[in-house]
């Protein structure tokens, strides 16, 4: 069966099951989510400068994995945070999906300092030893320092943008209150009523801090989300003046329905929510 799902992602190529796991930032699939669903987009990098790039936090060099048009200057800047798993093959393929759209697109490695989040199969595990390391202060200069390289590599930081999944979609939500430079976001099912962090707020919490535009994209079938809690932020938003946030619900929707690596992807969600994401950049300035 897996032999069958590595054909349809390429065709011709053989790979043990072990060749899918991830080994380096952009690089296969997270241990966790195999066996690879069949139906798993696979964009190519023709025409692309894309594949990993190293960038320094005060001293410490951060895997990312970037990709943009090979002749692209002064590109709209992307940043894409990943789910749980960290930046495996999916993320990398949403990296190169924005520089077929002209952006520069870069996905920090933000759980590098505590371990290799590609290689974990026990998702709780994960969690507890990996994810719940990775602060909101720690992911924010992270991010801040993705945007100082993509500056110095010739990206136009006056149009920067950031979108992200689950875990990624909450630090999209958390680096829109961080930065007030941010000309727009796209979280997508990103928890708002909870951390993962012991000590950080909700997202709720930081609301009065949310300045730029953020799009929400979640599952009416997300038991993970309830429905109120996005009603509580929405709230929140208006009420501290911010009502260029708009949220999009897709009834009987499940968790995770971009993911097209996994059974949770939904085609048509998926489909709606990218053409709303890039949408929303044109709308507001990231394009």
């Amino acid at each position: 069966m897996l032999d069958a799902e590595i054909d349809s992602l390429a065709p011709g190529r053989r790979f043990s099951r072990r060749g899918f796991v991830q080994t380096t930032v952009g690089s296969g699939f997270a241990a966790a989510v195999l066996p690879v669903a069949a139906q798993a987009i696979s964009t190519d990098a023709a025409g692309l400068v894309a594949g990993p790039v190293t960038i320094d936090v005060a001293g410490f060099a951060m895997p990312a994995y970037r990709a943009a048009p090979q002749d692209g200057t002064q590109l709209p800047v992307v940043l894409v945070a990943s789910e749980i798993f960290g930046v495996h093959e999916h993320i990398a393929d949403v990296c190169r999906r924005f520089a077929r759209q002209g952006y520069l697109a870069i996905a920090p490695e933000l759980f590098a300092r505590h371990g290799h989040a590609g290689a974990y199969t026990d998702i709780p595990r994960l969690i507890g030893e990996v994810v719940s390391k990775a602060g909101d202060a720690q992911v924010n200069g992270d991010l801040d320092a993705a945007v100082a390289w993509a500056a110095a590599q010739g990206g136009d930081t006056s149009r920067l943008g950031i979108t992200g999944f689950c875990w990624g979609g909450r630090a999209t939500w958390r680096y829109a209150a961080h930065n007030p430079g941010l000309a727009a976001a796209v979280a997508w099912y990103g928890p708002v009523a909870r951390s993962y962090h012991a000590g950080d707020p909700s997202i709720i919490e930081l609301a009065a801090r949310i300045r730029a535009p953020v799009l929400g994209l979640y599952g009416g079938a997300d038991a993970g989300i309830p429905a109120d809690t996005l009603a509580q932020l929405e709230a929140a938003l208006k009420d501290a003046g911010n009502t260029r946030c708009e949220f999009v619900v897709y009834p009987d929707t499940p968790h995770a329905f971009h993911a097209d690596y996994r059974p949770s992807y939904r085609r048509t969600e998926a489909d709606d929510g990218w053409r709303r994401c890039l949408g929303w950049f044109r709308k507001h300035g990231v394009a």
